[in-house]
């Protein structure tokens, strides 16, 4: 069966605060690194799965991505899906 790579990007809403990504570019600041307005902070999900085809594994990924990677509520999320290289 086929193996599929989906790479999941997760992260906050625009409308959402990022506390965690405020810290961070308040530290930068502190480094001595200028000139960064504005730091978010998300999260990336790699996954590899076997599926009949691209739709099918698009079609699971979705699923994952809604119900179980990021949160519908304050999340957003984007899904790059690639083919992986056939076993040896």
């Amino acid at each position: 069966m086929p193996r599929f790579s989906a790479r999941v990007l997760v992260s906050l809403r625009p409308s959402v605060l990022d506390p965690a990504g405020e810290a961070t570019r308040a530290a930068a600041a502190r480094l001595g690194v200028e000139g960064v307005t504005r730091l978010r902070i998300g999260k990336a999900v790699e996954v590899e799965l076997e599926a009949p085809d691209a739709a099918s594994a698009r079609e699971r990924l979705e699923l994952l991505s809604d119900r179980l990677f990021a949160n519908p509520v304050i999340e957003d999320w984007s899904l790059e899906l690639a083919d992986s290289a056939p076993e040896a």
